[in-house]
């Protein structure tokens, strides 16, 4: 009985621990999601100015080059936002946020391109102001996200279709692979060969074949790098 007791006060020790900790905390989310969401968009900055450093897939990467080079970014801006706007759903009923969508895609690629296609620069083209957009959109879309689960999820105790929408993006993301590829072949021929090596590696190894892709063109992309102008 007194073990029982014991384990009990142990028990509600720890939970009281949780909701004193940072890590536990829900307003210290935000703070996260802003820190994120600051290298997220300084990265993008860092691209828009001297063509390395973006935080994404070349496929993704690829929408808002083709809206810097050819002047429009609905694409990118749409693909973007779309994401941006499910993963914030996502993130208020599952409890996980998804980087890549949201702060990768979202944030990194999205919001970026509403804001070139709408002739706002500031905030992309200096390096201080894109750290600082960077981080009050990444309290904003972490801000939501708690309050939005403080009127849903919080009220019961079921997920309803969490399980669901977190095997969507895997499912999906199988067929990124040849884009990948095409996107790598458009780069550079080393880095076509690299990421198709890659693939096929991974396909015969019964893994995802974009990350074989990824790693197959970073390797040969980096023993016959591309010359920037």
């Amino acid at each position: 009985m007194d073990n029982t007791e014991e384990l009990k006060d142990q028990a509600a020790l720890l939970e009281e621990k949780k909701a004193k900790s940072f890590w536990y905390a829900d307003w210290s989310f935000p703070i996260i999601v802003g820190i994120m969401s600051a290298a997220v968009f300084a990265g993008t900055h860092m691209y828009v100015t001297y063509g390395v450093g973006a935080f994404n897939e070349v496929s993704i990467v690829a929408m808002l080059k083709a809206g810097l080079d050819g002047g429009s970014y609905g694409a990118a801006a749409a693909f973007g936002a779309s994401f941006l706007f499910a993963r914030i759903l996502e993130g208020s009923l599952v409890g996980i946020l998804d980087l890549g969508g949201s702060i990768l895609t979202g944030i990194g690629i999205g919001i970026p391109a509403i804001f070139l296609s709408m002739g706002i620069h500031a905030p992309i083209d200096n390096f201080a102001a894109s750290l600082l957009t960077g981080t009050v959109l990444g309290l904003l879309v972490g801000g939501v996200i708690i309050l939005i689960r403080k009127f849903t999820i919080n009220q019961a105790n079921s997920t309803f279709g969490a399980d669901v929408m977190m095997g969507a993006g895997n499912s999906s993301g199988r067929f990124l692979g040849p884009l990948i590829i095409l996107s790598a072949t458009a780069a550079s021929i080393p880095i076509g060969i690299g990421a198709t090596l890659g693939a096929l590696v991974f396909y015969i190894w019964k893994k995802p074949i974009a990350g074989g892709a990824i790693l197959g063109a970073m390797i040969l992309g980096a023993l016959f790098p591309v010359a920037l102008k």
